[in-house]
């Protein structure tokens, strides 16, 4: 009888560790690549603007060079993000809609907008952090 409740107890532990590395596993697969590190990311960034103005992006809506938005490869399109250049402290928060960036290892691309906001027009690039807010609304989009 010990033998039968010896088998039973081993039977139940990996079960309750495997429902573990499930949920966490299910939860992985839910997240956006990246998104599951904490939601602050730091690196270069730069712009874009004139040649694809009023051109569809990634998204599906024209891209607005005056508007607040921003490319980047791995967030959710509408995911609002605080953008702040650590350099001169200044910050904007804009929206996602398109994807990139797609030269060396950048981490987004800001509009024309965004990078006047943020003072980096002169240089073209600037090391920023990157803080996700969260899904923008459908009224209180950032453009």
């Amino acid at each position: 009888m010990t033998e039968t409740a010896d088998a039973t107890t081993r039977k139940q532990k990996p079960r309750a560790r495997r429902r573990g590395f499930l949920v966490l596993g299910v939860l992985a697969m839910l997240l956006p690549f990246g998104a599951a590190q904490a939601g602050i990311q730091e690196g270069t960034v730069s712009w874009y603007g004139g040649q694809f103005h009023k051109r569809p992006t990634a998204s599906g809506e024209l891209f607005n060079t005056n508007a607040l938005t921003m490319a980047h490869p791995t967030l959710p399109f509408g995911t609002r993000v605080k953008v702040t250049n650590l350099k001169n402290g200044c910050s904007v928060v804009v929206r996602v809609n398109d994807r990139g960036p797609f030269i060396g290892h950048r981490i987004a691309d800001l509009s024309k907008a965004a990078a006047q906001t943020l003072g980096m027009m002169q240089r073209g690039i600037a090391h920023v952090s990157l803080e996700i807010l969260g899904e923008a609304d459908d009224e209180g989009a950032e453009d």
